[in-house]
């Protein structure tokens, strides 16, 4: 962590410098430390007067330590600004350069954000009221609706580009990469709304205009937008602020961020609408992370090389991190990779790396070929830090983007025709050659008298823990040929709809078309025993046969040889966890729905042993096995299954596969 003395904030402090706006506007002085007590939350200006006599104390102490050449250590406290400060590991008091885009509280332009000094969100009214008036004062900042939330509220999208676009066909005729930026996914983690606010406001009133010359920005503020009304100082026990946080899932109770597959939500339908509508180059969805204490405030990730956006990949870690690594490491901001602990209670175990499937939105974009970044800021650390961190990686991402154009849209173009002929289902984990030196925080495993067990306690000191083991999910599991397409009977109108929401290509067979095919026997469905995400999910085991069949007027079918061919692949083959099939969507397939009485199959099992000497070796064999003998239905059931009454289509994948 990059650590300031006192004596070095304190001079910081009295010479802070304007950001450079017409009017002169003043930067908000960085508090040393925050002192409102729990029940002051709710009053601004109590807030802000203890935090201002506080931080007037410190100056004064600071300074004077630093005449009389001492060096104040800095000691980790507990803070005591948000209502579950007391009971959150502590943390020690951070600032850094990135503090001087803060405007003073009584600017016309602060945001809600910098009015209560960085602890505080503004509600969806007054978040789209702010972003109104300043779109009102310039052409170049145009307000889109994505559509209404399930209770109503509208999803908006401010599109910021130097032309004044507000159409889709108009933005890609200026030719610039285009950047989605989303916050508030989980609307409680909101951290890229506040940080938008400010960013736009910049470009728009202020001195950053610039950033629009070579990229467009798509700003979503708050996607999540019922959830984001559900607020509470009581939300997110494990994130330092802000003070009133959003709800994780949606008013239908749904975590939007596992929906990008299934698609069942409607907020999710109209984001994936929207992608493909506006086809960004580059897609930055905004969290704040749970877990384990340490150093990093900004940590961001993207699917591993071995996935289906290698090309992506490449330009995501050879260029975009460095630059932005660079421009947080420069404004006093600790940045690093997305942090899984394999134990979170033994660090030394060390830290692994994921591969998601495309429930997850950097899985999704990773099967789309559309660049996604996963940021989650580290909960443990304030929102204003956390707000600061955002604005200054959101800022050069804008730079970034703008200036490495070419080889951004190359990489995409490279990764949309790969077409693979094998595709990787699921993964396993291997541990890497090279380790990780993690800066982390130290901590001491004490006997609780409450639970009984082993709990972590952070003690808030810096540690770097030199090279622990990595494990990442590079290694393929289960792997399926990549066939020329599927064929979809007409009746699964569900599946198809999904499919199309995704803006897969699809045709219709015009007349009944004969054709060699494959098909999955399916073999022990396994249900979950409740529900996930508001569905029954299953998984199976499977078989590929052979057959020749005629499918009839109507039948949809999907060519793998287009741009979403993987995701195609991803969404229709039985295996893949995120399967259409897995998430429920062919559950009626799993239910017999005629049957056939036992004084029927008597009658009919002798006549078939009678007439078929096979038959009977057959049954022969299979009353060897002692169980198979002992089970009377299962007897009776061997005889159905293979009479002509069976029904031939059960536990068969209605969905058809091509060479």
């Amino acid at each position: 962590m990059r650590l300031f003395s006192l004596s070095v904030i304190a001079i910081a402090c009295l010479s802070a410098s304007n950001v450079g706006f017409a009017n002169d506007v003043k930067t908000a002085i960085p508090e040393t430390s925050v002192t409102t007590a729990p029940q002051e939350v709710g009053t601004p200006n109590a807030v802000e007067n203890a935090q201002t006599a506080e931080t007037q104390e410190n100056v004064a102490a600071n300074t004077a330590a630093a005449t009389e050449g001492t060096q104040p250590t800095l000691v980790p406290e507990r803070a005591k600004t948000f209502v579950n400060d007391a009971i959150l590991p502590p943390s020690i008091t951070w600032h850094g350069a990135s503090e001087a885009i803060m405007l003073s509280i009584d600017n016309e332009w602060a945001t809600p954000f910098e009015q209560s000094n960085g602890i505080e969100s503004p509600s969806y009214d007054d978040t789209i009221l702010w972003l109104d008036r300043l779109a009102s004062e310039t052409t170049k900042l145009q307000k889109v609706s994505l559509g209404k939330s399930p209770q109503g509220r509208d999803i908006w999208m401010y599109v910021a580009s130097s032309e004044g676009m507000s159409e889709s066909a108009s933005l890609k005729q200026n030719t610039k990469p285009t950047i989605l930026v989303q916050a508030g996914i989980h609307s409680g983690e909101i951290d890229g709304k506040d940080a938008g606010m400010m960013l736009l406001r910049d470009i728009i009133k202020g001195d950053k205009d610039a950033l629009l010359d070579k990229a467009n920005l798509l700003f979503v503020p708050i996607f999540s937008v019922d959830a984001h009304e559900r607020s509470s100082e009581f939300n997110r026990v494990n994130q330092r602020g802000p003070v009133n946080m959003g709800w994780r899932t949606t008013a239908n109770n749904l975590n939007l961020n596992r929906d990008y597959a299934k698609a069942d939500t409607l907020e999710m339908q109209h984001m994936l609408r929207a992608i493909n509508v506006w086809q960004p180059d580059l897609y930055i969805d905004i969290h704040v992370t749970d877990g384990i204490d340490y150093q990093y405030d900004v940590t961001f990730g993207y699917n591993l090389a071995q996935g289906l956006s290698p090309a992506s990949f490449r330009w995501l870690e050879n260029s975009y991190r460095p630059a932005v690594e660079a421009a947080l490491t420069k404004q006093g901001h600790i940045p690093g990779q997305l942090i899984f602990a394999v134990d979170n209670a033994d660090i030394t175990k060390g830290m692994s790396l994921w591969n998601p499937s495309p429930r997850f939105s950097n899985g999704y974009g990773d099967a789309r070929h559309l660049p996604t970044i996963l940021v989650e800021n580290h909960s443990l650390k304030p929102f204003k830090q956390r707000v600061l961190g955002t604005y200054v990686m959101l800022e050069q991402t804008l730079k970034t983007v703008g200036e490495q154009a070419t080889k951004l849209k190359s990489a995409i173009q490279e990764d949309k025709y790969r077409a693979s002929p094998l595709i990787t289902l699921t993964w396993k984990s291997a541990p890497l050659e090279k380790g990780w030196d993690f800066k982390g925080i130290d901590y001491q495993l004490e006997k609780s008298s409450i639970s009984g067990a082993d709990v972590v306690r952070w003690t808030g000191e810096p540690k770097l823990y030199p090279n622990l083991p990595v494990v990442a999910e590079t290694v393929p599991d289960i792997k399926v040929t990549r066939p020329s397409a599927y064929y979809i009977p007409a009746q699964w109108t569900q599946v198809i709809e999904r499919l199309n929401l995704h803006g897969i290509r699809m045709t219709t067979l015009k007349k009944p078309t004969e054709l060699k095919l494959q098909q999955y026997q399916l073999t022990h469905p396994v249900f979950t025993a409740k529900a996930f995400e508001g569905r029954q999910t299953v998984k199976v085991e499977s078989e590929l046969t052979k057959l020749t069949t005629t499918l009839p007027e109507g039948t949809i079918k999907v060519s793998t040889d287009q741009p979403l061919g993987d995701l195609a692949v991803l969404l229709l083959e039985p295996q893949s966890p995120d399967s259409l099939l897995q998430w429920g969507f062919f559950n009626p397939i799993f239910t017999r729905t005629e049957y056939i009485e036992d004084y029927a199959v008597e009658p009919l099992a002798a006549k078939m042993l009678k007439e078929d000497p096979k038959l009977q070796a057959e049954f022969d064999k299979a009353l060897t096995n002692a169980e198979f003998a002992a089970d009377p239905e299962a007897r009776l059931r061997w005889f159905y299954e293979r009479s002509p009454y069976y029904d031939n289509q059960y536990l068969k994948y209605p969905v058809y596969r091509s060479r």
